[in-house]
């Protein structure tokens, strides 16, 4: 198996790691970034967040060299109730790494894929009893343009979600190139040539499905409380819906509150929370001749000012 993590040298800079330090990778994935951390925590500790079995069994032996963390089979979302188990009540610094690994999207049989046919799937954890199967052949009209429009930004939301409901009046929608072959033909000629015409709808699916910004948005609330002051939140996103709530969230707490900005003193309570340390690192054109995947990537990096 061959992973490259996304922004791998600027993400963990950007971490200000201490060797004592409590940190989180809310996206274990296949551990490189975890692997990075513990490299530099001899006297700290590493908490790994993911909901995949299959990446959880590969990162287990990945880090088997080291001690000093513990992988909790969960979304982020749980984040601070499952940290709270472990009486950690507040860490350093918290990585997140959004979007689906290199490894999920090779391996057909997750249906993640628009290139390769498998049964339509795209759950991240594989205990879920939701798929893509379930979606594409039991929304409803107005659902489905939803889920298009919404989180795939997809101008034929309409036309696509028409021709799903055309086609399972005969049959079952079963497979990826199944969907694909109707996205094509929902589509004119002329953008067929312009990226893959699936792109779009695989993407709105896949967030629908695992529930992605809404874990998202909770996930960030939660890291904010639990970080430290000095600590930083470390956020790297694939597309612009993630890119735009990270940076929501960030402005907000980040930013005065424009009933008070005009004050000669502005009370404890209400000044900004965080310092935004960085609003978009790109990865290097070295990164992208290794790894064309990480061409969307963005990282955005924020410390914690004040409780």
């Amino acid at each position: 198996m061959k992973h490259k993590s996304v922004l791998l040298k600027e993400s963990i800079d950007n971490l200000n790691i201490k060797v004592d330090g409590v940190y989180v990778d809310a996206t274990l994935g296949f551990g490189g970034h975890s692997l990075e951390i513990l490299k530099r925590i001899n006297k700290g500790f590493l908490f790994a967040f993911d909901q995949d079995s299959e990446a959880i069994e590969y990162s287990t032996e990945r880090l088997k060299d080291y001690d000093n963390f513990k992988i909790i089979k969960s979304n982020f979302s749980n984040m601070k109730e499952c940290l709270f188990k472990e009486n950690i009540k507040s860490v350093d610094g918290i990585l997140f790494d959004i979007g689906v690994s290199s490894m999920q999207l090779d391996e057909d049989y997750r249906g993640f894929s628009y290139h390769n046919d498998a049964r339509l799937d795209m759950r991240m954890d594989t205990d879920s009893d939701f798929s893509a199967y379930e979606l594409v052949n039991e929304y409803d009209y107005n659902n489905l343009v939803r889920v298009l429009r919404d989180y795939g930004e997809e101008k034929y939301a309409s036309s696509i979600a028409k021709n799903i409901i055309k086609r399972r009046e005969t049959k079952k929608i079963e497979t990826t190139l199944e969907l694909v072959d109707i996205i094509k033909n929902s589509m004119p000629m002329k953008e067929l040539r312009d990226g893959h015409p699936a792109r779009k709808t695989f993407q709105a699916i896949r967030i629908e499905v695992n529930h992605e910004l809404d874990v998202l948005e909770s996930a960030l609330e939660q890291a904010i409380d639990l970080i430290n002051v000095g600590g930083r939140i470390c956020v790297i996103t694939f597309h612009s819906l993630e890119d735009r709530m990270v940076k929501n969230i960030f402005r907000k707490y980040s930013e005065v509150d424009s009933k008070f900005s005009k004050l000669p003193y502005i009370p404890d309570e209400f000044k900004p929370k965080l310092k935004i340390i960085s609003k978009g690192i790109t990865p290097s054109e070295e990164e992208l001749l290794e790894n064309n995947r990480a061409r969307s990537s963005r990282l955005r990096v924020v410390e914690k000012i004040r409780n």
